[in-house]
């Protein structure tokens, strides 16, 4: 399966997800090269970015290989797996963004394959799913039914579900917009601009493809989160530079 420190309940369906993203050529999701492939989206018309781009300015938490962009009134959650950082979800009301970013190959991306793995995973669950062009390209919407129902929802209720994908240099950045923004624009976008403003940073160590990359607490939120790693429900607020911290939280 896609990703070697991932578990299917976890990474596709956490208590809170979400992406989007947003770029200015609405065609890119429809372009092809000669083998059928997609054409990569072009990030330089607006994010996401690598962190050797020329990067617009913003406020970002580090994250290792995720700069995370700060937005007004959203909160920010790690995910563990197996005592690791395995993704980071962006909450904004009652919708969220999960990100993850992968290894990949030098000479292709992976959203192709990995577009079409997801889509039949989610058939074989009993889940509907279709692509659809979105501001990052192609998207899969679908319609899954979480091991948990969110906050108002009702057990057993398939819930909408937007997954993104946006290959770069050697690396994939996978978003998942779930809750209310999942099938309201309006709502979408401010976690779209966040899914655009994410910077990736591979770093220059060999890597296998599909292989997760490293999420890191910034130091702050680590030394927050030692004094009692014990429990996981613990929410910590930043101080400068941000005027008004975002929360973080540690969900294990």
């Amino acid at each position: 399966m896609f990703g070697r420190r991932r578990r299917r309940d976890q990474a596709d369906w956490p208590e809170s997800l979400e992406a989007a993203a947003g770029q200015d050529d609405p065609d890119a999701g429809d372009r092809e090269n000669d083998d059928g492939h997609e054409v990569p989206v072009d990030r330089s018309a607006g994010g996401p970015w690598d962190v050797g781009d020329d990067v617009p300015a913003g406020d970002r938490i580090d994250f290792g290989s995720l700069l995370v962009p700060v937005e007004e009134a959203a909160e920010i959650q790690v995910g563990q797996m197996e005592g690791q950082i395995a993704w980071i979800t962006v909450v904004h009301g009652d919708s969220g963004l999960q990100l993850q970013a992968f290894a990949a190959p030098k000479s292709s991306g992976l959203w192709d394959e990995v577009r079409a793995e997801i889509a039949a995973e989610l058939s074989q669950a009993g889940g509907r799913s279709e692509e659809a062009p979105g501001p990052f390209g192609t998207e899969l919407r679908a319609r899954i039914v979480p091991p948990q129902p969110p906050p108002g929802g009702r057990p057993g209720e398939a819930e909408p579900v937007r997954f993104l994908g946006v290959d770069g240099p050697r690396w994939f950045l996978r978003g998942v917009i779930s809750g209310a923004a999942a099938s309201r624009e309006e709502l979408a976008r401010p976690l779209e601009r966040i899914f655009a403003g994410v910077v990736v940073n591979r770093g220059n160590h060999p890597l296998p493809p599909r292989d997760l990359l490293d999420i890191r607490l910034p130091d702050f939120g680590q030394e927050a989160a030692d004094p009692e790693p014990e429990q996981p429900g613990s929410r910590w607020t930043l101080d400068d530079p941000f005027e008004r911290g975002p929360e973080i939280t540690e969900i294990r």
